[in-house]
């Protein structure tokens, strides 16, 4: 990578620059920079560090690690394992799905804190020259040739830093600047729910299988995480004020009724402060591609928290992309229509996901948020899967391995 002299702006020269360090961000970046790909990673913030960013590692996604022979040490650092997925609705016990059927050799979801995932990656990427990640490092604008993207300008904390690449990829998520500045419009698909996410303290003896629980008028999902309970509190959308105007204690009483489990950690929930919003959308990219410029995972499509698949779905964009990209990008950018390929080679996962997102959110999510006195009524579908066992797999291998996984074929350099 060249690097001019300190003048203002600075500027580096690069095959292919990755906006976001994010799962699609850093996994991209690793794989191209493993095939000897000159690529540098831009990272807004100085570390990883987000609290209650997706943190569900499905079975797809411990393939590639394994295909990538990083499985071993990626397995090591700590983590909680999730095979069946048991519910509450309404006072009836379900079992949603049971990845132990699954025929895939990591049939389990491992729960690690993102920051852990993309600082292992980060780290298992310093073995190859060719990749630079820079940290603190924000993309404020593109650089182009005509319609060409040609690069992007970032906001470092040295001053602005002009990096000029064959190829741009936005990876910076749902709230993307650079497919804003690209002139990239997202189709809104609607959700009827945003989500409150908090922590609860976990004493050694409390011990629950229960993955969701649904309520007249009540939703909530929690993680055992070993010392603490990870809890997603659903809410109608654009309901957060009148939640607040409530006061904290009206949603901690709900959240124990809900959650028994609770009644000792909720005492960690101290104020708002402590309770996250996550506004939920669900959207996606009728088009990813800009000569110059390729947009993946968040930023070409926003998942609803339905499932946990947003962090996979992710990474297996950034497979597909190195696999149909890396040879092309050696030579130089690849053509608009060769970039679109990634589009065409996703976009039927994307819809397919969403859509399941989409009934579970209008099936089973809105009916249970309107509330009311009459007790709830267990779909048919739900009774069934959890009556007879084997149909427990289907679910199990949506959830976790997905519509057309991914599989790592882009070549390594001969140096890696």
């Amino acid at each position: 990578m060249e690097t001019a002299d300190q003048t203002a702006p600075r500027a580096m020269k690069v095959r292919c620059c990755i906006v976001g360090g994010g799962p699609a961000g850093m996994m991209l970046g690793y794989l191209l920079g493993r095939a000897g790909i000159d690529v540098v990673v831009l990272e807004k913030h100085a570390d990883f560090f987000r609290d209650f960013r997706g943190d569900t590692v499905h079975p797809s996604t411990l393939q590639v690690m394994d295909e990538l022979g990083l499985i071993d040490g990626f397995l090591k650092l700590p983590h909680q394992r999730l095979q069946k997925m048991d519910g509450m609705f309404g006072g009836t016990k379900l079992r949603i799905a049971d990845l132990s059927r699954l025929d895939t050799k990591y049939p389990f979801i491992a729960f690690m804190p993102q920051w852990d995932f993309l600082n292992f990656l980060r780290e298992a990427g310093k073995r190859f020259a060719s990749l630079e990640v820079l940290m603190s490092t924000e993309a404020v604008d593109l650089i182009r040739h005509g319609d060409t993207v040609a690069g992007v300008r970032a906001r470092t904390p040295d001053g602005i830093i002009d990096i000029a690449a064959d190829l741009t990829i936005a990876c910076d998520g749902r709230h993307s600047t650079v497919r804003e500045r690209a002139g990239l419009a997202a189709v809104e698909i609607g959700a009827p729910m945003d989500v409150l996410w908090f922590r609860a303290g976990r004493r050694p003896d409390e011990t629950e299988n229960l993955f969701a629980r649904i309520e007249p008028g009540k939703m909530m999902v929690t993680f055992d995480r070993g010392d603490y309970w990870q809890c997603a509190y659903v809410i109608a959308k654009g309901q957060y004020d009148a939640v607040r105007a409530r006061g904290l204690q009206a949603l901690l009483d709900d959240v124990v009724r809900l959650a028994p489990v609770l009644k000792h950690g909720i005492a960690d929930v101290k104020s708002f402060d402590d309770v996250k919003l996550l506004t939920v959308a669900i959207n996606r990219l009728s088009r990813w591609t800009r000569p110059g410029l390729l947009c993946i995972g968040d930023a070409a499509h926003a998942m609803s928290p339905v499932g946990g698949v947003g962090v996979n779905l992710a990474v297996q964009d950034a497979v597909a992309a190195a696999n149909l990209l890396a040879d092309e990008l050696t030579r130089g950018c690849p053509s608009e229509e060769a970039l679109d390929a990634v589009r065409r080679r996703r976009e039927f996962p994307v819809r397919m996901t969403q859509a399941m997102q989409v009934l579970v959110q209008n099936n089973i999510i809105s009916s249970a948020l309107k509330g009311g006195d009459r007790p709830l009524r267990v779909p048919l579908l739900l009774r069934l899967i959890s009556a007879v066992p084997w149909l427990q797999g289907l679910p199990a291998r949506f959830l976790a391995i997905g519509v057309r996984p991914e599989h790592v074929h882009s070549k390594a350099a001969a140096s890696s």
